[in-house]
């Protein structure tokens, strides 16, 4: 058993499951989340999607708790429930009255090992999420932001959107998703993430009652492949009869461990407002960002978003823009291009360093107000690194030099690192 901090406890039981306990006595509240290590970073051709559609399966109910009655038994008990699909995970929460959690744990610990996956149940599933792919397709920026990740990742399983290919949501079998959930479904591919107004010694003999007789399961085979080095500017267009017209400009960015990460996460705080980790709370207004000012205030483009993500691989930092009726994409391409060029060649002024830091500090401390954000960072954090990365990140963050911002910009906001991807309109438009 490991110790982690005055209220805190982090141990690993002997079917593998990694605990990890936060007492926090602010509110009545606890907060339980279920972090899986299984991803669309886990697929290959053919399954694509195929965890996102598992994790739908999940709400279908056991024979313990019938899918009607899930619902009615937290809503009942004044709490709330989700759960979410990404590139390297899958986690399910259920926040709660702090006397009403054990709920979450019988519902939990349930499902890890007596998900139904009902014949039928899958097929009308599989309407569904073909239904949400369709959806998705009616977004312009959906498209354009797909043909991009494929054409930035050729090797890697970040190939895919986390949706899947609708090949494969069409032919996919109910065998298909039972064993993907067997093979990934287990205590030693999981963390266990409880934070709320509870004492954590009592609140461990819980979980081992709900988890421990479990079995271990066999460690899940891996088939990630490295992505090869790009050589080069890549570019997709893609058209369609929408009258907004998009840019979408993705460079090669770390890994969420890599010492560059935080670096470039201040030159997207000085570029485009920084961005938020955390999938489930707020962002900050980005009206004194570069790109806000060159872009919006220059009157090229409507909005101007960018993106980067804590990942266990290389993944991107993506720079959104939707363009505005009288320009095109190429022009918001010549004036992103010059605030690219003028980042990294003009090291970064004292105050303009120190409002960005201060920003993503701001909005890091945002993200972790809440019983349920304490929750979700205690595993969110095992699923590309450890709880250090997010205990030590404003330390790190406030040691970024002017210096440590060139050299990350210098190095991956290179053109010969990117993809460029267009979304120009077909009907009554222009070329872009």
């Amino acid at each position: 058993m490991q110790k982690a901090g005055q209220g805190m406890l982090f141990t690993r039981l002997s079917n593998g499951l990694e605990v990890r306990l936060k007492a926090v006595h602010t509110a009545p509240v606890a907060s339980s989340w279920v972090w899986y290590r299984v991803g669309s970073r886990n697929e290959l051709p053919g399954i694509t999607g195929i965890s996102h559609w598992v994790e739908h399966m999940q709400f279908k109910g056991t024979d313990r708790f019938p899918s009607g009655q899930l619902d009615r038994s937290i809503s009942r008990d004044g709490g709330y429930w989700n759960a979410y699909t990404w590139l390297d995970w899958t986690a399910y929460y259920e926040t709660m009255p702090a006397d009403r959690i054990q709920l979450s744990l019988d519902l939990e610990s349930d499902r890890m090992r007596n998900s139904r996956f009902d014949p039928e149940e899958v097929h009308s599933e599989r309407t569904v999420i073909i239904s949400e792919r369709q959806g998705h397709e009616n977004s312009p920026s959906f498209r354009l932001s797909e043909e991009v990740q494929a054409a930035a990742f050729r090797v890697h399983s970040y190939h895919h959107e986390v949706i899947g290919d609708m090949v494969d949501l069409e032919t996919m079998t109910r065998e298909d998703l039972y064993q993907h959930y067997r093979r990934h479904y287990t205590p030693a591919n999981a963390v266990l993430a409880i934070a709320g107004n509870f004492d954590c010694e009592d609140m461990l003999k819980r979980v081992e009652a709900a988890y421990g007789d479990m079995e271990a399961g066999n460690p899940p085979v891996l088939r990630v492949r490295t992505e090869p080095i790009q050589q080069g500017e890549r570019r997709v267009i893609v058209e369609g009869p929408e009258e907004t017209e998009h840019l979408l400009v993705a460079y090669r960015a770390p890994a969420a461990t890599h010492d560059d990460f935080l670096p470039l996460a201040v030159v997207d705080s000085i570029l485009a407002g920084a961005s938020n980790f955390n999938f489930f709370s707020s962002g900050l207004s980005n009206k004194t960002s570069r790109l806000y000012n060159s872009l919006i205030d220059g009157g090229q483009a409507a909005s101007v978003s960018g993106s980067m993500v804590a990942t266990i691989d290389p993944y991107l930092y993506q720079i959104h823009a939707t363009v505005r009726p009288d320009r095109r994409p190429a022009d918001v391409l010549h004036v992103l291009d010059e605030e690219i060029a003028r980042i990294c060649e003009e090291p970064i002024a004292p105050e303009e360093l120190e409002r960005a830091i201060r920003q993503a500090s701001a909005l890091f401390a945002y993200s972790s107000e809440t019983i349920t954000n304490q929750a979700f960072w205690l595993g969110y954090t095992c699923m590309f690194a450890d709880y250090g990365w997010f205990d030590s990140y404003l330390e790190r963050l406030r040691a970024i030099t002017a210096g440590d911002v060139l050299r990350a910009a210098q190095t991956y906001l290179r053109p010969s690192q990117r993809t460029l991807g267009m979304y120009r309109r077909t009907q009554g438009g222009h070329d872009g």
